[in-house]
Formats: structure tokens, C-alpha cells, sequence
């Protein structure tokens, strides 16, 4: 259930859950969770896989439907989400500059035309992930580690209220994975709610909260 109950509309970025459930194909996959998620911060959601991570952030994203519970989503608010993989095909004739600036186009419109604001905005998002270099080369030219990246920029490219990443670490090296938990940190001082699911000690550590899940249920945090 969803509601908007309690909440100032101009507080665009807060998530409140109160005894949520979520099933999947009839099995339980978040267990009564409660949690409220305050608006300009970093939130961990950490756990083992299959404890309920990637379900709680598709109900954050608004992907999922509680099946009861009471849920608040943020009246208003743009999200990025960017998604662990990409649904890209390999072939497809994307750079890394095409992929990125796909994130301004919700601001833009599909026919709309991009300011030189908004390249110069798509070429520090490059530079923020460590691909200046490559912002011409095609997409599946790339390592796995770099389209995670790419796609990264491009979440970073929709300056949104609110970002949701899973698992944006993997596969990255630790000098990268510093750069993206000083990302999330940015994010955050720009004035973002971010929620990361992560088991990834460099983003847990700059995290304002760390929400602890296992088999659907909230254990500490």
C-alpha cells in the first residue's frame, strides 16, 4: 500500500516502510520490513545473496508492488537508478559519451535538444568515473568494469533527487571503488538520498547507515 500520508511536500527524497512484505511467485522475499530512510544521506543495504537487497531496492524505485505495509516513496522526486548489469546489447553501436548522455534525456525529452550545459555536465560525469579517455570508444569495447562505470556516469548525468545503485563496486578495482564511494559522498553533499545495496567495505564506510539483511528481514542498522 502506498501512501503520502505525514509527509511535507517539500521533503522530496524521504522513504518510509512499515511492516512491508513482497513476494515473488508466492514466496516471501521481504518480511515485514520497517525502515525510514532519511532524505541527504548514503544508505547501505548490505546482506548474503538471495537475503532480500536487489527486492528492497526495486521497491525503493517504485519496481515493486508491497503485497501489505505501509510505504512512502518521494512525491516528485527524479530517481536514478543504475542496475548492476545493463540490458544493452553487446553489439550495439554506442560510445561511452551516447551512454552517458542518455541520462540527460529525461530532462530533455527523446527530440529535445541538449544545452552546452549539458555536455559539458556529460564530460565531467565521464571524468568523475575515470573514463575521459575512453568517452569515444564503443560500449562493448569495454571490460565489464568500465560499462559498470559508464553506466554509472549515466545515473550521475540525471542529477536526481534520488539514487539508487546496485552493487555499483563490483568487479572494480580498489583504487575505483574509492572513486565511486567519494561519488556517493558527492551525491549525498549535492543534497541526493542515496541508497546503495553494497557489501563493499569502502562504500559501507562512508555510509551514513548500513541496513543489515538476511532472508527478508532487517537484522541491525
Amino acid at each position: 500500500m502506498h501512501s503520502s500520508d505525514d509527509v511535507s511536500p517539500a521533503d522530496r527524497r524521504l522513504f518510509v516502510l512499515e511492516d512491508v512484505w513482497v513476494d515473488h511467485d508466492g514466496v516471501d522475499a521481504l518480511c515485514g520490513v520497517s525502515l525510514v530512510v532519511e532524505p541527504a544521506t548514503v544508505t547501505a543495504v548490505a546482506g548474503p545473496n538471495g537475503s532480500g537487497k536487489s527486492t528492497l531496492l526495486a521497491v525503493l524505485a517504485g519496481l515493486l508492488v508491497a503485497r501489505s505495509g505501509r510505504l512512502v516513496l518521494p512525491q516528485g522526486a527524479r530517481t536514478a537508478l543504475v542496475a548492476q548489469h545493463s540490458e544493452v546489447p553487446d553489439r550495439m553501436p554506442l560510445s561511452v559519451r551516447d551512454v552517458v548522455t542518455m541520462g540527460r534525456w529525461a530532462g530533455r525529452g527523446l527530440m529535445g535538444r541538449l544545452t552546452e550545459e549539458d555536455r559539458r555536465l556529460v564530460d565531467d560525469c565521464i571524468r568523475m568515473v575515470g573514463l575521459g579517455g575512453h568517452a569515444t570508444r564503443p560500449l562493448y569495447a569495454l571490460s565489464g568494469g568500465q560499462r559498470q562505470r559508464a553506466f554509472l556516469a549515466q545515473g550521475l548525468a540525471q542529477r536526481a533527487d534520488v539514487v539508487l545503485l546496485d552493487e555499483p563496486t563490483t568487479g572494480l578495482d580498489t583504487e575505483t571503488r574509492a572513486v565511486v564511494a567519494g561519488i556517493l559522498v558527492a551525491e549525498k553533499a549535492r543534497g541526493a538520498t542515496v541508497v546503495c545495496v553494497s557489501h563493499d567495505d569502502v562504500v559501507v564506510g562512508v555510509s551514513d547507515r548500513v541496513v543489515q539483511l538476511d532472508a527478508g528481514r532487517v537484522l541491525q542498522g
